[in-house]
């Protein structure tokens, strides 16, 4: 396609020799091919603008980039938001994409919401597809992408690959960081859901306020203007978000206690999940749930909402939320100790995740709560201590151990999560603190391992001396479980 009738169709300005014909979009320069248009956009710390003469020799045909960014031997297309320019573009470019496609933003449970949805409408008969922090799962494959929003190119030239697969209907993640800077542009977008905001990525964003106004970025932007809004709302960031919703014009969906969508009448624990009584649409609908924790039915109720608002019929929709399948780290269950003790692991990397986490876990236990958890480095500093508080609120025995340290000093990390929690056990090593979690449990015993959830691996180091050392936290439970111990795979 020609670059003209590209900036033609994206409402950009089209530079004056239009007649490039463009091959594809990239913003690695490593990655540029000969008539590619290359996205130069400044960052936290490296500026793309740095990398334009190696992606002009690369092939580069164009260049998106700030007016004062100079350019040599391709088109410049100035753009003062150089990466919303670059998302419309592209958007273009990449085509057919899935004609249903919903977005799901918040704190906590965003791939839990996206994957649930997922698999509501696999249930339904309807080729689906997730994105997000467990990559691009379909229902005959996952494939990692590294980043729970990631980068536009990729994003648009994977939803491009799913249409052609014949994949109708995609649900996926909107972090924060994807959100403002333009990851999710130019897709019509039928839905949007806001599951919490807790405290998260401070390091990032100025405060909680700058947060949630990333976040909102879904609703006052990136869904379509005739859409719908799917809100959890039964908190204080719910109600902000559907007053947002509504200012846009967007169709407010709100499940909750309090919700008009989806209302949750009573919740009642069982041995392997949760018996559920909702109403919607005036008629009550009882779920048997096959997942454990007061943030699984938020999670698995707000997909429900993402499908019906969608146009999915809600008796064939309850039935297939009572058939869902756990997600892949998220309150998983990993192995069962010699002892009976279940191990469960769990994602939960922030206080209020780690607090919910320990809450799902709680009306389970008999005997002690034992949870072994870090936090990562060079992240939110700030989050360290109140995990330790919530873990040490919670449960009966805390083991704070490494998570991800990259260019920090790990022992200084602990250091930072014991303030909050001075009565924990200090195991620096992660294999040897789960080993010790499962050898010290007993019968009526629960044994959650926080964190990592589906990771694959241990990030030790940043820049030239970071390692990415092969970790996987239900392996290490089954391997410990099994009585393989603290030596397996050293």
């Amino acid at each position: 396609m020609l670059l003209a009738d590209l900036a033609k169709l994206a409402g950009v300005e089209s530079p004056q020799d239009g007649s490039a014909r463009i091959t594809g979009f990239a913003i690695d320069n490593r990655k540029v091919a000969p008539g590619n248009v290359f996205g130069a956009f400044p960052g936290t710390r490296v500026n793309g603008e740095d990398y334009i003469p190696a992606a002009v020799a690369g092939g580069a045909v164009a260049v998106i980039a700030r007016p004062s960014a100079r350019v040599e031997g391709a088109l410049h297309i100035p753009a003062d938001e150089p990466r919303r320019a670059f998302a419309l573009l592209a958007a273009q470019f990449y085509r057919p994409v899935p004609e249903n496609v919903v977005a799901v933003t918040g704190t906590n449970g965003k791939t839990s919401t996206a994957e649930m949805t997922r698999q509501i409408w696999r249930m339904l008969g309807l080729r689906s597809a997730s994105i997000g922090t467990l990559g691009v799962t379909t229902a005959d494959e996952s494939i990692s992408t590294g980043l729970t929003t990631p980068d536009i190119a990729t994003f648009l030239a994977t939803m491009t690959g799913l249409a052609r697969e014949g994949v109708s209907h995609v649900a996926y993640e909107a972090s924060s960081h994807g959100l403002s800077q333009y990851r999710n542009e130019g897709i019509e977008v039928a839905a949007g859901a806001f599951t919490n905001l807790s405290r998260d990525h401070l390091d990032y964003h100025r405060d909680m306020d700058d947060y949630f106004a990333a976040k909102m970025r879904l609703f006052s932007e990136v869904v379509s203007e005739d859409g719908s809004a799917v809100i959890w709302i039964d908190d204080k960031w719910g109600k902000l978000a559907k007053a947002v919703a509504m200012a846009r014009g967007l169709k407010p969906f709100t499940v909750g206690e309090e919700g008009d969508g989806i209302r949750l009448i009573a919740r009642k624990p069982t041995p392997l999940g949760q018996d559920l009584k909702i109403v919607h649409g005036g008629r009550a609908y009882a779920i048997r749930l096959p997942l454990i924790g007061a943030y699984q039915v938020a999670n698995a109720l707000v997909a429900a909402g993402l499908t019906l608002v969608t146009g999915s019929d809600p008796a064939r929709v309850f039935d297939a939320v009572a058939r869902l399948q756990p997600v892949r780290g998220r309150l998983e269950r990993a192995a069962i100790a010699a002892s009976g003790a279940p191990v469960y692991v769990d994602y939960a990397h922030t206080p209020d995740a780690l607090s919910a986490a320990i809450a799902a876990l709680r009306p389970h236990v008999s005997g002690r709560l034992i949870t072994v958890f870090g936090a990562g480095g060079d992240r939110d500093k700030g989050k360290r201590a109140p995990m330790g508080e919530a873990a040490a609120a919670g449960s009966d025995l805390v083991i704070v151990t490494d998570d991800n340290p990259r260019g920090e000093n790990a022992a200084a990390i602990r250091a930072e999560v014991l303030a909050g929690a001075p009565n924990a056990q200090e195991i620096g090593d992660r294999r040897l603190a789960i080993a010790a979690a499962i050898g010290d449990a007993r019968s009526g015993d629960i044994v959650l391992v926080a964190g990592k959830g589906h990771e694959q691996g241990q990030i030790v180091g940043s820049g030239d001396t970071m390692q990415v050392l092969p970790f996987d936290d239900v392996t290490v439970a089954r391997e410990c479980a099994a009585g393989l111990g603290s030596e397996a795979g050293r």
